[in-house]
């Protein structure tokens, strides 16, 4: 089987993107994990297929409570593990779609993409694009954290935003660096569908005109290390904003391996949101043959 695909980037958080508007590719996990390997494939931390959402029964579903979100981002990690969905990837998606000419914006500058953690609406933003990761809240409590060159486990704090997290704050700058993140941080009690785990270091200052700021490594599950992740920055951001109290800010700079993205938290009538933005990019096509791969 040979297929085309698009390499695509987000703060360094990379994706190969297999256009199938129909519904036709089926993408075992074999598949995932050869085309997202970095020696034998085309490397990448996740793979998305582009599907319109009315060949998935989910997307089925979703088209019910919102007719415009036509396309679903059906997200699979670089081991092959389905994902609920994926924060840098969404934008990436959209922004293959409005390249790709696809889709684009509706009239109110909006666009819908389908997940298998709901709908997400997606807008410009000035460092690139914005997506509502929709409702977040606390969630699997306060698990250790045990990770290579932190010699005392560290207490993290567990959020949903559509998918698990659980957030750690380190000591300085230097801890923070000194991690290894080459092995799984392993949870204590273990979360039932894992987590990823971020770890996270104020900057100096932490506020500066009403926007917070900090600096955080990240390892996803399913995955390992990677430049960035767009919900972890999320929950980073919620979790510090948590942890400082009233008064701090809803609007935050977060910066990643692979760049900065801004985080900031609105009021909705069904609860607080949190929006997430930043860059993204297409970085080149090809086509991969799975009998040489």
């Amino acid at each position: 089987m040979r297929l085309a695909f698009t390499k695509t980037q987000a703060t360094g958080n990379d994706f190969v993107v297999i256009a199938d508007p129909d519904g036709a590719i089926d993408l075992a996990p074999e598949h995932i994990r050869q085309l997202s390997d970095r020696h034998f494939g085309v490397g990448g931390d996740g793979v998305i297929r582009a599907v319109r959402s009315k060949h998935l029964e989910l997307g089925r579903d979703l088209l019910e409570i919102d007719p415009s979100a036509e396309w679903f981002m059906d997200y699979t990690n670089a081991d092959g593990s389905v994902a609920e969905m994926c924060g840098n990837g969404v934008r990436a998606y959209a922004h293959f779609l409005l390249e790709r000419g696809f889709t684009d914006f509706d009239a109110d500058g909006m666009l819908a993409i389908g997940t298998r953690a709901g709908i997400k609406l997606v807008t410009r933003h000035e460092l690139g694009y914005e997506v509502d990761l929709g409702r977040w809240r606390l969630a699997g409590g306060e698990p250790l954290v045990h990770a290579d060159g932190i010699e005392v486990a560290r207490p993290g704090l567990g959020l949903d935003l559509g998918n698990p997290h659980v957030v750690v704050a380190l000591a300085s700058a230097e801890e923070l660096e000194d991690l290894e993140l080459f092995s799984q941080p392993a949870l204590d009690p273990v979360p039932p569908a894992g987590a990823n785990v971020e770890f996270v270091v104020p900057l100096d200052p932490m506020v500066e005109s009403g926007v917070g700021n900090v600096r955080m490594r990240v390892y996803e599950r399913g995955v390992g290390e990677t430049l960035s992740c767009g919900t972890g920055v999320a929950a980073t951001a919620l979790a510090v904003r948590h942890w400082a109290g009233v008064g701090a800010p809803n609007v935050w700079r977060v910066e990643v391996p692979g760049g900065v993205l801004g985080v900031r938290m609105l009021h909705g009538e069904d609860g607080e949101h949190v929006l997430l933005s930043g860059p993204a990019s297409l970085v080149f096509d090809g086509e991969f043959d799975f009998t040489t791969g």
